[in-house]
């Protein structure tokens, strides 16, 4: 039989240190979903079943809902939050498809 061990020491949210230069490794679950929502947003603008303008907005619930949890948690500043930063990067690159 064979055991697995789980390191559960660690922090599921490491605070970023702004004088980090790389950001913390991602969890690789999370961020396969990322890429893998961001594709199927750009698809779906890409092929019009989505505009840009509906696109962003989807992306920009999302960032309420999560300025929402963070402020409600208390966790850290909205400016610091990786999630957001995250969010924020695909929001900016939907806007970058629209021209703007």
């Amino acid at each position: 039989m064979t055991r697995i061990m789980i390191d559960d020491t660690r922090d599921p949210a490491p605070d970023l240190a702004p004088d980090r230069a790389a950001p913390p490794a991602a969890d690789a679950h999370g961020e396969a979903a990322l890429l893998l929502v961001e594709s199927l947003i750009h698809g779906l603008v890409a092929r019009s079943v989505l505009s840009v303008d509906e696109a962003i907005a989807l992306v920009t619930v999302a960032m309420d809902a999560r300025a929402e949890i963070v402020a409600e948690r208390g966790e850290r500043e909205e400016a610091q939050d990786p999630a957001l930063a995250l969010l924020s990067g695909i929001s900016a690159s939907l806007a970058f498809d629209a021209g703007g």
